[in-house]
This record gives C-alpha cells, sequence and structure tokens, in this order.
C-alpha cells in the first residue's frame, strides 16, 4: 500500500461509486479506484482519475461526468455519512461487524478476531436458546 501524498477530495468518487452501483458495476468499480488510491498513489478527487476507472469498469463516462457535475449523487452520500456519524464512525474507513466497530485501516488479524468473536457469540447464544 502506497499511501497518497496529499488527502484527496473523495466527494466525487463516493457519488461516482453511488453510480457505479445503480448500474451494477460496483464491485469492479470499487476495486479500480482502491488500486487508483493504495497502489498508484493517485488522487481519487481527480475528474480523470474517475473517469479511467469508470471506463475500465464498463460504466458510461459521459453520463457519469453529467451526473457528477449536476450532483446527482450529494443528498445520497452526505445522508450515508450522517447515518455514519449517528452511529459513532468517525474514520474512514468504518467497519461493522456482528456488534462491533472499528475505523481505519487494520491488520488481518484485526478483522480475523473480530469474526471469531461474532462467531463465538452467535454459536454460545444459539446453545443458550437450546437449553
Amino acid at each position: 500500500m502506497r499511501p497518497p501524498t496529499k488527502t484527496p477530495y473523495t466527494m466525487y468518487a463516493l457519488e461516482a461509486t453511488e453510480y457505479a452501483k445503480e448500474q451494477g458495476r460496483f464491485e469492479a468499480f470499487h476495486r479500480l479506484m482502491y488500486r487508483a488510491v493504495w497502489e498508484h498513489g493517485k488522487d481519487i478527487g481527480d475528474l480523470d482519475v474517475i473517469r479511467e476507472a469508470a471506463e475500465e469498469a464498463g460504466l458510461d463516462w459521459p453520463e457519469l461526468e453529467g451526473k457528477l457535475k449536476s450532483r446527482s449523487y450529494e443528498a445520497v452520500v452526505m445522508d450515508q455519512y450522517r447515518q455514519a456519524m449517528d452511529i459513532g464512525i468517525e474514520g474512514v474507513p468504518g467497519f461493522v461487524i456482528g456488534n462491533y466497530m472499528f475505523t481505519g485501516a487494520q491488520p488481518y488479524h484485526v478483522f480475523q478476531d473480530v469474526m471469531n468473536k461474532v462467531l463465538d457469540e452467535s454459536l454460545n447464544s444459539t446453545q443458550e436458546g437450546e437449553g
């Protein structure tokens, strides 16, 4: 992972992600944007970077560009942001697994530990319900 040299303005990237979801291309677009920032150190707030990922993901760039410039998804993204803040997520990325919430890039073992706790709790609650 190569951290970017500056913190990108990600509003356009988040709005473009909403468009990708509507087009059924979320996974491809998300992976390309992730690689752009973390592998290549690109500024994902730059429309040229978004265009490159969008086209590679099979999205209609002229249509997406128009939606970005008209801020078609701004309200959706801001609503998601407010929802995250309401449940206590204060960083990016934010994760909620079972009843556990954490933020920031975490090593693999953190995810593994949390998943094991969630699975153990689920198993224990199932066994208690049987008894």
